[in-house]
């Protein structure tokens, strides 16, 4: 099984590189806006000195780590995987003895991450030397935690869009799911504005969801805002969610895939 995941990386790599033009287009559509929300709620700040007890360097530190931490949890698998179920190009990956979404699919993202990371690094650099922002809270301990958190926060954010991805098996209208997926999760995740800024509702409701483990836990716990408590729930909480999340893809996958049918299934 490795010698297979390492023959997909290399073959995914080369992939991207052929479409490097292509993915860095994409990396900028993704960073507009938490540049947009940096540069605005900074602005804010600075004019009122601060919002709900938030400074400017305090946005500026959070959302300079949810550029890093949105690179590493995110994932495309509706754009990689959808539109082979519905022009049948899946059925060739079928018959392989591997599964397709946990295989060649897995790796994909795994390759498009580490090209967007060649050139996201330098975009960061260049807001830092903008932004000056102040880390002295971060640790090393803080870093290694966060590390596992964001890697708990990928796994459950693959396995959920993965499970949305399969409704293709279904419907052609599988794009407009999970776009609406997508509009929850930012709200949930602290995408658009730090969750504690958000109403109290929305505060409690995304103590229950798996939307935070994606951004804000990780983010929270790299900047040192979470107590040792805190964070423990968070994992315990990530763990459930993992595990709902693998049970509810290995069902949509399973029932999706009876009804599978094309030139070649």
């Amino acid at each position: 099984m490795l010698k297979i995941y390492q023959r997909l990386w290399q073959v995914n790599w080369a992939e991207y590189w052929q479409y490097r033009a292509n993915m860095l287009m994409y990396l900028l559509y993704w960073l507009i806006s938490p540049i947009v929300y940096l540069a605005v709620w900074t602005s804010i700040a600075n004019a009122k000195g601060s919002v709900n007890g938030l400074t400017a360097n305090d946005f500026i530190a959070y959302y300079m780590t949810l550029l890093v931490v949105d690179q590493l949890t995110s994932n495309i698998i509706i754009h990689i995987f959808a539109y082979k179920v519905q022009d049948g190009s899946l059925s060739s990956e079928l018959i392989r003895p591997a599964h397709p979404m946990l295989t060649n699919t897995f790796m994909n993202n795994l390759a498009s991450k580490a090209l967007n990371l060649l050139v996201f690094i330098p975009v960061w650099g260049v807001l830092w030397l903008l932004y000056q922002p102040d880390f002295s809270a971060v640790t090393a301990l803080n870093l290694l935690i966060a590390a596992l958190a964001m890697l708990l926060g990928f796994l459950v954010s693959f396995l959920l869009s993965a499970a949305i991805t399969s409704l293709a098996f279904w419907t052609t209208r599988v794009y407009s799911v999970h776009e609406f997926y997508f509009a929850i999760s930012l709200l949930f995740s602290g995408q658009f504005v730090p969750l504690q800024l958000m109403p109290q509702f929305i505060q409690t409701a995304a103590q229950f969801l798996p939307f935070q483990l994606f951004l804000y836990f990780p983010i929270q716990i790299i900047l040192g805002k979470l107590s040792t408590a805190q964070i423990a729930q968070g994992f315990l909480s990530g763990v459930i969610w993992l595990a709902v999340a693998w049970l509810l893809f290995r069902w949509v996958w399973r029932e999706g895939v009876k009804r599978y049918s094309a030139v070649g299934a």
